[in-house]
């Protein structure tokens, strides 16, 4: 039976099937080009400033093989990722936990989501502390060239990480992931801009003869670094390559008619080619530039002092790139919170009633007092944890270690291994099964390599002090 709408206001029900998909929901808005995008926001970040230092501590041979092989792996796994985004059934799988659940079950879809909700709340901490660190570097490199190299330019983070939370609380408020595509196409732009800039730069030392030491091996022992020290920092190093190329968190909402795992495919192809050009280029002329002594952020530890204005806007742009990639990684937690309380409490009008209101310049604007307090919390809760540990390339490394193994690699293959019903002990299960097991050894080492670089910065850190 036809409803009263359909019988007596036909073109209103043809606007709503005009706004949802054949399965009901909200009709999708993703395209190659959004997809793209949103994978180079989620690649070409903070992680890419760092590997200067990563190839310092592995060297020339270990650095650049590394660099390829998480970049060959990761596209590998992401194309089993995209052929999961339909269940066997033909229904569209929205989230990661979806997709574990289609295909695997089980305690595997709380593990998954334990490993991509830990991943992505340690990625908004990560990009706070980082856009904090640039925002620093600005003010420095202004001081400096005003008073010269020499001169005492320190000023405390906190104030900055505070400021970047106040934007991340207006922006938090936007409802839906799919409304962030235009945040994407900016934050793609922006890393652009600043791998740019940071290329053009090592270049210009190497162009210029002044270059520091390199070796096939990195650092040298009792030269640079003590024996544990080698050990520590490679394994850091490692996971900070494997931080830089994360991004299986990421599902993109693709609006194209099936298949959209072709689409899908083709978004990764794009966005890990793009970025592991960027990535060797600016590891590699890093590394260069400034020998075994690369610094941690060659753009905020002052590799260069000048141009100032340069510098200046390459890290405007970091921190305009990490205002947007925040939100791509923290709207899946707020959706899955919302979701969650949407269901438990469908009556309670503090959750899911929408107000409208004017705001000045920006015409209506939809507000939900539970999405306001609850994203706000979220962000102060992210913006202290960020000011009580602001270490950067131990962060980095410990994300990158933690979240590498079970997103990126785990998952993806046991759920290509369950679609494609691969034979046990044939050669291309034992294949599969041998890749889950040299990448777990890889995770683990990094993970204990960033551990002990937390610990060594937190024995010398004093909270609130410059």
């Amino acid at each position: 039976m036809k409803s009263f709408d359909a019988v007596h206001n036909p073109s209103a029900v043809e606007s709503a099937d005009a706004n949802v998909d054949d399965d009901g929901r909200e009709k999708r808005t993703g395209t190659l080009m959004t997809a793209s995008a949103h994978i180079i926001t989620a690649v070409i970040g903070s992680g890419v400033l760092s590997l200067a230092w990563a190839i310092a501590q592995l060297g020339w041979v270990a650095g650049t093989l590394i660099l390829v092989t998480f970049a060959v792996v990761n596209y590998y796994t992401s194309t089993m990722l995209a052929d999961c985004y339909r269940s066997d059934a033909g229904a569209r799988n929205y989230t990661y936990m979806d997709v574990v659940r289609s295909y695997l079950g089980g305690r595997k879809v709380q593990l998954c989501g334990l490993a991509q909700y830990g991943c992505l709340v340690g990625v908004t901490i990560g990009y706070t502390i980082t856009a904090s660190i640039s925002l620093v570097a600005i003010w420095k490199a202004t001081c400096f060239h005003k008073k010269g190299h020499g001169a005492k330019c320190s000023i405390p983070n906190y104030p900055f990480m505070v400021a970047f939370g106040v934007v991340e609380i207006f922006l938090s408020q936007l409802p839906n992931f799919h409304k962030l595509s235009f945040l994407s196409i900016i934050a793609a732009i922006m890393s652009f801009s600043y791998a740019s800039i940071g290329i053009g730069l090592a270049i210009s030392v190497v162009a210029s003869g002044k270059v520091g030491k390199t070796s096939v091996t990195g650092t040298v022992v009792g030269v640079d670094v003590t024996a544990s020290d080698k050990i520590w920092k490679a394994f850091q190093a490692t996971g900070d390559i494997a931080f830089s190329y994360s991004f299986s968190t990421i599902l993109d909402t693709l609006r194209s008619s099936p298949p959209e795992n072709k689409v899908m495919k083709k978004a990764t192809l794009a966005g890990v080619s793009t970025t592991t050009v960027f990535y060797i280029l600016c590891g590699c002329m890093g590394y260069a530039a400034f020998g075994n002594r690369a610094p941690g952020d060659f753009l905020t530890d002052f590799g260069f002092y000048e141009p100032y204005w340069l510098i200046n806007f390459a890290n405007a742009c970091i921190v305009l790139h990490l205002i947007a990639a925040y939100q791509v990684f923290a709207q899946p937690i707020f959706q899955l919170v919302e979701n969650k309380c949407n269901k438990a409490w469908p009556e309670n009008n503090f959750i899911n009633k929408e107000h409208s209101i004017n705001i000045p310049f920006l015409g209506k604007w939809r507000i939900n007092f539970f999405r306001l307090v609850w994203r706000t919390a979220y962000v102060i809760l992210t913006t202290f944890v960020a000011v009580i540990f602001p270490f950067f390339n131990s962060i980095l490394g410990l994300i990158g270690a933690t979240a590498f193994w079970p997103l990126t690699v785990y998952f993806p293959v046991e759920m290509h291994i369950s679609q494609r019903k691969v034979k046990k002990y044939s050669m291309k299960w034992n294949a599969l099964k041998l890749l889950i097991s040299v990448c777990l050894i890889v995770s683990l080492l990094a993970a204990i390599g960033s551990i002990v670089g937390l610990i060594n910065s937190v024995k010398a850190y004093k909270p609130f002090h410059s």
